[in-house]
């Protein structure tokens, strides 16, 4: 008999209580490792419906402003420097950047005015595929334009130009149809009139060319602003800006999900330690005359408190183990009933089950630290008052 025989032969003798307590423990790591697996898979797909929101990086063509005045009357801003950007060269140097799988839609956009008879209106191009992507929100009575000369128009413009789907209009005498209009947004689409940007580049003579192009990041990996840089390193003579106010509100939503389970799953983990303290606790209580007699045939304070660590070692392993293939199977089952299984599904790592194994063996080690420190301190001669 020795310090690493006896803790099995005692959670054999007390197989009650040393089950129950497993069970608890197992429980609790089961709930903290199902908890951060869903959130990371929610996380990472709230963030990607929030792309669904408009973007939040513009690259522009850079520029500079010279207010111009001349006897003391203002003529206004003149801009200096302004040209179009070649469409295909920031979309591959966008899409070549390190960090471009953060990057969840690069939507160029041509904006030009046009004539509707005596009425001029704004004529924005746009990549359907891509701006569909990027206004997940647009709601359309009417539908998406199938072919290039379908056009959809803002409900102001719409409403203006007394049009419904498909009537017909001309854009500087050019014949289309409209396809959809779009729900009133609040914002300047409400006022413009959305063609393919082919039909835009063909008909106002820009072929490849575009204004701005707006970028949707997925900024939860990273911050934002090594995304910013690295745009900018590949398209030098631009002009990149973050919307940082859309970029704290869309990790506001996604930080918040995450703070929230990191605050439930420390609740849980202090629960199950107080149970796995309590528990050698009350062992230490009821063992104090077997623990009187280890000390009268010779087992030192270092011994002692060794067989009780190492109680709550073998505890706090298996319950890790056992937790961490528990929690994986109770994710799959909550991203399942949350419909969310199909789209993202965590990962079953064994490094990451080790790590668990060894985490929950350290948890569990100090909680035991107290009543194996009052086990160690037991004298021989409390043994034999109690006999």
């Amino acid at each position: 008999m020795n310090i690493l025989t006896i803790p099995f032969r005692n959670t054999r003798r007390k197989w009650v209580k040393t089950l129950l307590l497993l069970v608890v423990f197992t429980l609790g790591v089961t709930s903290i490792v199902s908890l951060n697996s869903v959130s990371s898979v929610v996380g990472e797909s709230l963030e990607k419906k929030l792309t669904a929101y408009g973007a939040n990086i513009l690259i522009m063509p850079k520029s500079e402003k010279l207010t111009v005045s001349y006897g003391g009357f203002s003529m206004g801003d003149m801009v200096l420097g302004a040209n179009d950007l070649s469409e295909s060269k920031v979309v591959n140097m966008v899409g070549g950047i390190e960090l471009k799988e953060r990057i969840a839609v690069v939507a160029p956009k041509l904006v030009s005015m046009a004539s509707v008879g005596d009425t001029v209106v704004g004529v924005v191009g746009v990549r359907w595929d891509k701006e569909q992507v990027l206004k997940g929100y647009w709601a359309v009575n009417g539908e998406f334009p199938a072919t290039e000369s379908g056009v959809v128009v803002g409900a102001k413009a719409a409403s203006s130009l007394g049009v419904s789907p498909g009537s017909s209009l001309t854009l500087n005498e050019i014949p289309v149809t409209v396809s959809g209009v779009l729900m009133p947004t609040g914002s300047d689409d409400d006022s413009v009139v959305f063609a393919s940007m082919s039909f835009a580049q063909s008909h106002f003579g820009k072929m490849d060319r575009v204004n701005f192009v707006e970028v949707a990041a997925l900024c939860a990996g990273c911050p934002i602003e090594d995304i910013v840089a690295q745009i900018q390193a590949a398209l030098p003579g631009t002009d990149i800006q973050a919307l940082q106010s859309i970029v704290k509100q869309r990790m506001y939503s996604v930080n918040f999900v995450k703070q929230l389970i990191l605050t439930v799953s420390l609740i849980i983990l202090f629960i199950a330690c107080c149970m796995v303290g309590v528990t050698m606790l009350s062992s230490v209580n009821e063992r104090i005359k077997e623990i009187g007699l280890m000390r009268s045939l010779g087992f030192g304070r270092a011994s002692l408190f060794s067989i009780f660590c190492f109680e709550a070692m073998l505890i706090g392993f298996a319950a890790g183990i056992m937790g961490y293939i528990g929690g994986y199977a109770l994710s799959l089952k909550i991203l399942s009933m949350l419909d969310m299984a199909q789209g993202a599904s965590p990962v079953f790592n064994v490094g990451h089950m080790a790590l668990t194994g060894l985490l929950i063996v350290i948890v569990s080690v100090l909680s035991a630290f107290f009543p194996a420190w009052k086990a160690s301190a037991v004298e021989p001669s409390e043994a034999l008052i109690a006999l």
